[in-house]
């Protein structure tokens, strides 16, 4: 079973509307120069209120080069499950976290997804995300990843694949790379920060619908 990511959920009514469409995890994006940025007292309100809604998704920090002990206090003050590292953390910052924490890479080639498996990845899942190689400094910026390089990491590790995934090639995207789940921010949004609802539901649909070409 494909697991859903929707991640840079900045309101309620968003966070909501991911999880009726079937969205596994949520995403909250700390990092303050995203068009998604959330800060920890308002992320903290929201998932609560989720929370109080009965949302069973699993709760994802989104950091960037922020100090462990720091993504530590905003996970457990705003009852997040899990820290994704976004930027330039080292094998060390991830351990302090524990199981608490996974990474995300950006390998340009074969050799660095290599590199990066053998430094960061695990076998809890998810054990990588594998995003997009950009000109942003941090993140895909909705630009499509290397598949093929993603399908030979999906083989060692249960993966996150990121990057330019949209409702119309995200089928095609579980089909090839067969990851252990998909994350989605920019390809379901209306703007910005803004979640497009029927587009969220196209996207979890056509995931769906991926599994059952598999199955079959």
């Amino acid at each position: 079973m494909t697991r859903i990511k929707i991640c840079g959920i900045t309101t309620l009514a968003d966070g909501m509307a991911a999880v009726k469409a079937g969205a596994d995890m949520l995403g909250f994006n700390f990092y303050p120069k995203s068009s998604r940025y959330i800060d920890s007292r308002a992320c903290a309100r929201l998932v609560a209120a989720l929370r109080d809604r009965g949302a069973q998704a699993i709760t994802v920090g989104v950091f960037v080069n922020t100090p462990p002990k720091i993504v530590a206090a905003i996970l457990d003050g705003c009852g997040l499950d899990l820290a994704q590292l976004h930027g330039d953390e080292s094998p060390a910052e991830l351990g302090y976290l524990g199981g608490r924490a996974f990474k995300a890479i950006r390998p340009a080639d074969a050799s660095a997804a290599r590199e990066a498996l053998r430094c960061y990845g695990r076998q809890v899942a998810p054990g990588l995300l594998i995003d997009a190689v950009a000109s942003a400094a941090y993140g895909g910026a909705g630009k499509l990843g290397n598949w093929d390089l993603a399908r030979a990491v999906a083989r060692d590790c249960p993966i996150l694949l990121a990057g330019g995934l949209r409702p119309e090639n995200v089928a095609a995207a579980v089909t090839q790379v067969r990851p252990w789940g998909v994350d989605v921010a920019s390809g379901v949004e209306s703007s910005p920060g803004r979640k497009d609802h029927a587009k969220m539901t196209a996207f979890v649909q056509a995931v769906r619908d991926a599994r059952m070409e598999k199955v079959e």
